[in-house]
């Protein structure tokens, strides 16, 4: 099966609801690059990464203009050579960033076309451990008052969640303390409550306030302090008592490794749609295999729940704020507190390309 040619496509898609968080302030909107592989069987594989706002044209350009040259004429099947090739292409101006991006979008294409081509669910062709996958409610609310974070979280119950995240990062940490003791008390003792503060803290505040919410049965704290301050998340965890969840702003395995191996974290987070795709994401799935330690996700839950099936150290189920679900088709559904992997070919994942024609920018 040979790659012909690599067509790339960006949108601009509008949030339902204006989300917040304690880096990235207001968000409104959210940019992917859409990938699609054709080979000389007539087999499409289609593969996509997002931004926050900015920065599609910059990955769409990396692929048009070095990985798609790369890999036409290619064979399909050797995805591993052509991830490989993409990697050491870019290495110089990469390793890792934006590039990782790029190599995302392409690589999930690629095993989409490949598992279509086997005439199986990507999750199975990677190792079909589990069909049913427990989701968590991903809530993107820091700004939200305390009314609207407590009927958010009380529609998440009704929809059959048995796990919720909220936003925490203010300057004055006591008040998220406060927050997280209001959403407590709404979900009662055998919901499973995590917590976000998306890198905002110093490691002294970031243990302050572990130490705070400890005692409301936190599940993880995730995101406390900087990403690349891999001994701060090991003191954060160690002395603040909670443990944490972190990744998705980690683009490598390298990085992965360290924040294993140093950070001492107990939940790493790939985020398949920019730490390399699915050969990136099931490399640090089997590095978090060998520490004992079970992987969670990071938006895109379309794709993180054929990843999360297809391994034996699965965790929860990120359903992300930036879902996709108005231009599916055929969106995953929430069922008894769990969802069930496509049973569909590929990745599974039908696009109804008349809803996002709408709001194609090039």
């Amino acid at each position: 099966m040979t790659i012909k040619g690599i067509e790339t496509s960006v949108y601009r898609l509008p949030l339902e609801k204006t989300l917040s968080d304690s880096s990235h302030g207001d968000m409104t909107r959210f940019e992917v690059v859409l990938v699609r592989v054709s080979s000389d069987t007539d087999i499409q594989g289609v593969g996509y990464t997002y931004t926050i706002g900015d920065g599609a044209y910059a990955i769409r350009s990396l692929i048009d203009e070095a990985i798609a040259p790369l890999l036409v004429g290619e064979q399909v099947d050797r995805i591993e050579h052509l991830w490989d090739r993409m990697w050491w292409k870019l290495h110089y101006v990469g390793r890792g960033g934006i590039v990782s991006f790029a190599i995302s979008a392409v690589d999930i294409a690629l095993w989409d076309s490949l598992a279509k081509q086997c005439r199986k669910p990507l999750w199975k062709l990677l190792g079909g451990y589990s069909e049913e996958i427990a989701p968590y409610a991903g809530g993107i609310d820091l700004q939200f008052s305390l009314d609207e974070l407590i009927d958010q979280t009380k529609r998440n119950l009704s929809l059959g969640f048995r796990a919720v995240k909220m936003k925490v990062g203010r300057t004055d940490y006591r008040r998220d303390v406060e927050r997280v003791e209001a959403v407590r008390g709404v979900i009662g003792p055998d919901i499973k409550l995590m917590v976000d503060a998306n890198m905002q803290w110093s490691v002294e505040t970031a243990v302050r306030a572990a130490r705070d919410m400890r005692q409301f049965d936190v599940y993880w704290f995730e995101e406390p302090t900087l990403p690349d301050d891999y001994l701060g998340h090991a003191r954060i965890e160690r002395e603040g008592g909670i443990p944490i969840a972190t990744g998705e702003n980690l683009h490598s395995i390298y990085e992965f490794r360290h924040m294993i191996e140093l950070g001492r974290i107990s939940f790493p987070e790939p985020d398949v749609s920019n730490c390399g795709g699915v050969t990136g994401w099931m490399r640090v799935a089997k590095l978090a295999y060998a520490h004992n330690l079970q992987v969670t996700t990071h938006g895109v839950h379309e794709l993180h729940l054929h990843l999360l099936a297809a391994i034996p150290n699965a965790s929860y189920l990120e359903l992300h704020g930036f879902g996709l679900e108005r231009y599916m088709k055929n969106p995953p559904a929430l069922e008894n507190g769990v969802m069930k992997a496509p049973a569909l070919a590929g990745h599974g994942v039908v696009f109804d390309w008349n809803a996002l024609e709408e709001f194609r920018i090039t």
